[in-house]
């Protein structure tokens, strides 16, 4: 197995009496993308911030590529980092080739290399024709992608995007999706957290998912699926949906209910034949 180009290790992050990431472990190979996934407050973008040295651990170990740690070797490993994050960062006041010229020169770049690689980083965003205009010009995706291509600018080693489609519409997100897999098909190693399964499906090769701050499970996407969540769901609304999650009938071929106002979902592993006879007592009940 090749050394990772991140380990972490037994993480720990407390505010005040409140434990937010909670002994957490992971890696990340070369070529890889990592997705970390989990509701809102499950520790995703905290993890995410330490391993920038944005803040600062209570405990565990961030290890980086050529033994590099975090946070004493920080401006080290940011210099081979590419980050966009979960806000929208750039400069309203510069243009979006001006944009990638600045954010290069931060890295130390000359301006000859930084220019030569600007035409290359617009057309990989899709946004040759609007290089002279400024962020407010721009629509949620564009802004998005120009953010991907300034992480772009140093040939990072590792990316990190935190929630990269997070109030993109399904556009823009495919969009943005379709560039990321450019990147993993050209070797680039990615670390991403997300709110999406689709999205992790799409584009991750592992998935840590997180909840209050633990890991509670790890594997390739379509494992965890199948082990975690049920194939098939029927969905009942309208009058009298609810009444039918208390049908003793009913809960006994689902193996789960769920009810949500007037809707209810049954989830089951039943296979075709009992999907259909469970579906048709729902129509039956609802008579």
């Amino acid at each position: 197995m090749n050394t990772p180009l991140l380990s972490v290790e037994h993480l720990v992050k407390r505010y005040g009496d409140t434990t937010v990431v909670n002994d957490l472990s992971f890696h990340i190979q070369p070529g890889e993308c990592l997705g970390v996934i989990g509701p809102n407050g499950a520790g995703k973008t905290t993890t995410l911030r330490m391993c920038l040295g944005l803040s600062q651990p209570d405990g565990g170990e961030i290890r980086y590529f050529d033994g590099l740690q975090m946070p004493q070797d920080a401006l080290a490993i940011k210099a081979r980092l590419g980050v966009v994050a979960q806000m929208d960062t750039l400069d309203p006041d510069f243009t979006a080739e001006e944009n990638l010229l600045v954010f290069g020169r931060y890295f130390g770049l000359p301006d000859a290399v930084i220019r030569e690689r600007i035409p290359q980083l617009l057309e990989f965003g899709a946004l040759s024709h609007k290089a002279k205009a400024k962020p407010g010009e721009l629509s949620g995706g564009m802004k998005r992608r120009l953010s991907l291509a300034r992480a772009l600018i140093n040939h990072p080693q590792l990316l990190m995007l935190d929630e990269p489609t997070t109030g993109l519409d399904p556009q823009a997100r495919h969009l943005m999706w379709e560039r990321l897999q450019v990147l993993l098909q050209e070797g680039k190693s990615i670390l991403l957290t997300t709110h999406f399964m689709d999205e992790a499906e799409r584009l991750c090769s592992r998935l840590l998912v997180l909840d209050q701050g633990r890991k509670i499970a790890e594997g390739k996407p379509r494992d965890l699926i199948a082990e975690h969540l049920e194939p098939e769901v029927v969905e009942v609304f309208g009058q009298g949906a609810v009444a039918l999650a208390q049908e003793a009938g009913l809960k006994a071929l689902a193996g789960r209910v769920e009810v949500s106002g007037e809707t209810v979902f049954f989830y089951t592993r039943s296979n075709h034949h009992q999907e259909r006879w469970f579906e048709g007592s729902l129509t039956y009940l609802s008579c």
